[in-house]
């Protein structure tokens, strides 16, 4: 099982898997194929005193004004991990040719 919560600042300790969640990202809008080498997507639910995340600055840039809705904003830490294969067995490094397709992916996702 992976540990994200390591890299999310102000995340609520001791509660493991129940402090965040995930989304799949297996393909992209306008795709008719799965990527091979999928990515999930952790993201912060519960902080360490209750309070709001605030807004994922970067995230609010990539989506613009006109997509961007603070109600259903990323919020904290992100984290993507990128898998082999569609079992999600086996993690792999990302390289910067996943940024693009990771930033297209925000531009029209949001949380909820």
């Amino acid at each position: 099982m992976p540990h994200p919560e390591v890299f999310m600042d102000y995340i609520a300790e001791g509660l493991g898997p129940q402090s965040w969640a995930y989304g799949v990202v297996d393909i992209l809008d306008g795709m008719t194929k799965n990527f091979t080498s999928p990515y999930i997507i952790f993201y912060p639910t519960v902080s360490r005193d209750g309070m709001p995340f605030p807004v994922n600055k970067y995230i609010r840039e990539v989506q613009g004004r006109d997509y961007f809705q603070e109600a259903k904003a990323w919020r904290g830490n992100i984290v993507f991990a990128k898998y082999r294969d569609q079992d999600y067995s086996d993690m792999i490094n990302a390289s910067m040719a996943d940024f693009p397709i990771v930033k297209n992916w925000l531009q029209t996702h949001r949380v909820g």
